[in-house]
C-alpha cells in the first residue's frame, strides 16, 4: 500500500507540471499579438487559473485511487497513511474562490484601465474595486454564515437489546430485533416519529465552496446546458454551411470592398465611444452601444476569415484550399463525436439523477468496466466527460453573448485572444469548475463513492440549511436539461441557414 500511494504522488507530480505546461502552450498560442512581451501578471493568472480548474477536475479520479490504497489494508488506520483529500479539495477550492472573486476582476481592472494612466493610478483604481467587492462579498458571508451556516442531516433512532449468543438464528420479517420485537432496529419498519434532525454547524471553508459552488451551478445549469447543445451542433452545422467552392477574383473584390467599408464605418464609432467614453459616458445607452459595436467586430472577423477561406491566395493556394476542405471535414467528424458525447450526458442525467429509483448506474458502469480492462482507462474517460462539460460552458457563453445584450463577448480565438477576454474566460472556467465536480461527484456517485468529494459535495453541500432544497428537488439538473432540449430544437429549426449579413448598424441614440 506504501508503494502504492508514493506512485500516486509521483503520478499527481508529473500530472501537474504537464498541466502547467500545456497551458502555457495555450497561452502562448492563443494571445493576441498586442499583448506579447507585456500584460505579465494577467498572463500568469490566466495560467494558474487554466492549471486550478484542470487539477480539480482530476483530483476526482485521483480520490478514487486514493479510496482504494487502503481497501485491501490488513491493519487499523491505514487509510490514515494516504493523501488528505479533503484538506487538498478545500485548498484548491480556496484558491479557486480568491482568484474568481478577487484575482482576477483585479487583473481585467488593471487591465481594462486608461491608457492615458499611470501604472500606480490603474494599480490604486482597481484595488479600489477590488477592495469594495471584498468588503461586500465579506459581510455577506459572515452574515450568512452565522445566521444560517448550519447543516441538518436527518437520521433514523434506532434501538435493540443484547441476549446471549443464540444457538440457532430465528430473526425473520416479523421479527427482526433481539427481544420481544418492540425496538425499532430496521430502518424499514421503523415509524416516521424515529426520524430526527441532526444539526450541526459547518466549517467556514466548506460554506465558502458551498456557497461558490451555487453561484457556479446557476451559470453552469445556464451556460452549460445550452452548450451542451451547441458545441457539436455548431460544428456539424459549420459544415453544412461550409464554402462548397472558390469564388471567382471579382466577387473577392467586391466582398472585400463592402467589409472595407464596414470596418472603416467600426473604426469611426468606435473612436467616437471612446470620445464619450473620455466626456465620462457610462451609462445603460453607452454600454449597448459598445456591446453593438463589439458583436459587429466580432461578425467582421467572422465575414473576413470566411472570405480567406473561399478565396485562398498565394503560391499555395491549392494547398490552402485543401486544408479548409480537411478542417471542415475535422469539425463535421467532431460534432458526431461531441453529439453522441452530449446524448450520452442527458441520458445519463435522466435515467439516474431525475428518475428516482434511478433505472440504471449507465456511465458509472461503464467507468468501473473500463478501470477492469485497464486502470487508466476509466479515469480518462471521467477527465473526457467532465472536461467536455467545462467546452460546454464556454461554448454556451459564446452563443449567449452573440445574441444577449446583458452578456459580454469574450471570444477565444487561436492567435488572436485579448487578455481580458482570457482573463473572462479563465473566470468562468474557474467558477463552473466547482460545479462541474459538484455535478460529476453526484451524477457518478456509484464509481466515486465513499470518496472525500462526496463528503464534501454530496453529504455537507446538499444538507446545508436553505440550499438543500436546490439539490433536493435537482433544480440545477432539470434547467440543464430543458436548456439543452430547447437549444437543440433551436438548431433543428435554424441551424442549417446561412448568416446573412447585418447591413449598416444603428447604434442608440
Amino acid at each position: 500500500m506504501g508503494d502504492f500511494n508514493l506512485a500516486l504522488v509521483i503520478v499527481a507530480v508529473v500530472v501537474c507540471v504537464i498541466v502547467f505546461i500545456v497551458n502555457l502552450y495555450l497561452l502562448v498560442n492563443y494571445q493576441h499579438p498586442d499583448d506579447a512581451n507585456q500584460a505579465y501578471f494577467p498572463k500568469f493568472v490566466v495560467v494558474l487559473g487554466l492549471s486550478i480548474a484542470a487539477i480539480s477536475i482530476l483530483m476526482l479520479p485521483a480520490d478514487v485511487a486514493n479510496r482504494q490504497a487502503c481497501r485491501h489494508a490488513i491493519y487499523n488506520g491505514a487509510c490514515s497513511l494516504t493523501l488528505p483529500m479533503k484538506d487538498l479539495w478545500l485548498a484548491v477550492y480556496i484558491v479557486d474562490a480568491v482568484l474568481v472573486f478577487f484575482v482576477i476582476p483585479f487583473a481585467m481592472f488593471y487591465y481594462e484601465g486608461d491608457l492615458d494612466k499611470s501604472v500606480g493610478k490603474k494599480i490604486k483604481s482597481a484595488l479600489m474595486w477590488v477592495v469594495s467587492t471584498a468588503i461586500v462579498c465579506a459581510l455577506i458571508l459572515g452574515i450568512l454564515y452565522g445566521l444560517v451556516g448550519k447543516v441538518d442531516f436527518t437520521v433514523r433512532h434506532l434501538s435493540s437489546s443484547t441476549t446471549a449468543f443464540p444457538s440457532t438464528w430465528t430473526f425473520n420479517s416479523g421479527e427482526q430485533c433481539v427481544g420481544n420485537g418492540v425496538h425499532q432496529c430496521s430502518a424499514y419498519s421503523a415509524s416516521p416519529s424515529s426520524e430526527k434532525t441532526w444539526t450541526m454547524r459547518s466549517t467556514f471553508p466548506e460554506y465558502v465552496v458551498a456557497l461558490a459552488t451555487i453561484v457556479g451551478s446557476v451559470l453552469f445549469a445556464i451556460f452549460g446546458g445550452v452548450g451542451i447543445a451547441s458545441l457539436p451542433l455548431g460544428l456539424i452545422f459549420s459544415f453544412i454551411r461550409r464554402p462548397k467552392a472558390v469564388i471567382t477574383r471579382s466577387q473577392y473584390i467586391k466582398e472585400a470592398t463592402e467589409l472595407g467599408k464596414k470596418a472603416r464605418e467600426l473604426k469611426k464609432t468606435a473612436e467616437s465611444l471612446r470620445q464619450d467614453e473620455k466626456g465620462g459616458a457610462k451609462g445603460r445607452k453607452f454600454r449597448k452601444n459598445v456591446k453593438e459595436v463589439e458583436k459587429e467586430l466580432f461578425q467582421l472577423e467572422e465575414d473576413v476569415k470566411l472570405l480567406e477561406e473561399m478565396y485562398p491566395q498565394g503560391e499555395k493556394a491549392e494547398t490552402t484550399w485543401a486544408l479548409t476542405v480537411l478542417g471542415y471535414l475535422a469539425k463535421f467528424v467532431l460534432g458526431i463525436l461531441g453529439l453522441i458525447v452530449s446524448l450520452a450526458w442527458i441520458v445519463h442525467i435522466i435515467i439516474y439523477l431525475l428518475i428516482d429509483p434511478p433505472l440504471s448506474p449507465f456511465l458509472n458502469l461503464v467507468f468501473i468496466k473500463l478501470d477492469d480492462v485497464w486502470g487508466l482507462l476509466g479515469t480518462a474517460a471521467f477527465a473526457i466527460f467532465c472536461f467536455y462539460l467545462l467546452l460546454a460552458v464556454i461554448a454556451g457563453a459564446m452563443m449567449l453573448g452573440l445574441r444577449l445584450v446583458f452578456i459580454t463577448i469574450h471570444p477565444m480565438k487561436w492567435g488572436g485572444t485579448l487578455m481580458n477576454s482570457f482573463l473572462f474566460n479563465v473566470g468562468l472556467i474557474l467558477l463552473c469548475s466547482i460545479s462541474v465536480i459538484q455535478f460529476c461527484s453526484t451524477a457518478f456517485a456509484y464509481y466515486a463513492q465513499a470518496t472525500a468529494a462526496q463528503e464534501i459535495f454530496g453529504h455537507t453541500l446538499q444538507s446545508l440549511r436553505g440550499i438543500k432544497y436546490l439539490y433536493k428537488y435537482n433544480v440545477f439538473q432539470i434547467a440543464f436539461v430543458v436548456l439543452a432540449g430547447l437549444t437543440f430544437l433551436y438548431y433543428a429549426a435554424f441551424g442549417w441557414r446561412r448568416k446573412k449579413p447585418s447591413g449598416r448598424f444603428q447604434l442608440s441614440t
